[in-house]
């Protein structure tokens, strides 16, 4: 089974440069399963019920997200009329949504997917990610073997501590938020697909996916910015692991980077 896993959409361009790579990086990898990070999809923060079905559309099959969650008002509701689209599973009991999900490739085969939220320099307060996916973990391995975890999260300390903490229980740990593509994508020793950041898929030229010019700013005068998406120079960021359907261990992970044509002046 091959299931490809996309870093934080970010915007407009960023849902524009997937919609129109996800064919061919379907066909080249001979995909069963798409697992994207959306919390970003919408201007750069949080995901509307709109932007959800457009990317579901392009041929997503869960979508995730994380500390931008309640950005966009109108999307508690819809989390709890979806079991596609799953937000951080160590918020407190009684937030809309859930954490988890179980779903079917075309093909019949059983695919569970986490999203976690990191507690190390992050601004909510939340359950301990480490103890709430060894429970998440137990539930699922009734039904399936292939899990997949998103740990969205600052520190790669935490990244890596929760990858070997589930090493050989789940198919892949892949991290985003932070993002810049990492060049640490491995099989861990008991069987897991690990990699610390999936990068974005949003404008490369430019600051985590904002203007440069308007980062630099901040940074020049600490005085407030409105951000604004960058335009030019998407870039599809991700990766593609292949996993054994019946053990649920990963046999290999291939980093993805793909540059989508400029913008038109």
């Amino acid at each position: 089974m091959n299931i490809l896993c996309i870093g934080d959409i970010v915007g407009k361009p960023g849902r524009a440069a997937l919609a129109e790579a996800l064919p061919a990086l379907k066909k080249e990898f001979a995909i069963d399963f798409v697992v994207v990070n959306a919390e970003n999809a919408a201007g750069g923060a949080g995901l509307t019920p709109k932007i959800a079905q457009e990317l579901f559309k392009a041929g997503c099959d869960v979508l995730t997200l994380g500390d931008h969650v309640w950005d966009q008002k109108e999307l508690g509701e819809y989390l709890g009329q979806t079991d596609a689209v799953i937000r951080p599973a160590n918020f407190p009991e009684g937030t809309p949504g859930q954490g988890w999900c179980i779903k079917k490739t075309a093909s019949g085969q059983t695919v569970g997917v986490v999203n976690l939220l990191g507690r190390v320099f992050m601004r909510y307060h939340l359950a301990c990610p480490f103890r709430t996916l060894e429970y998440i973990v137990e539930q699922i391995q009734k039904e399936t073997p292939v899990i997949i975890v998103d740990m969205h999260a600052e520190a790669t300390s935490e990244k890596v501590a929760l990858g070997h903490f589930v090493d050989g229980r789940v198919s892949a740990v892949f991290g985003t938020h932070t993002h810049i593509q990492t060049a640490d994508e491995k099989i861990l020793p008991k069987g897991t697909a690990y990699i610390t950041d999936l990068g974005m898929t949003g404008p490369y030229d430019s600051v985590i996916g904002q203007t440069k010019e308007d980062i630099i700013r901040r940074f020049l005068t600490s005085m407030p910015v409105k951000f604004r998406v960058a335009e030019n120079d998407v870039i599809v960021h991700g990766v593609v692991v292949r996993v054994d359907a019946k053990t649920g261990r990963a046999q290999e992970i291939t980093r993805v980077q793909q540059m989508s044509p400029p913008t038109p002046p």
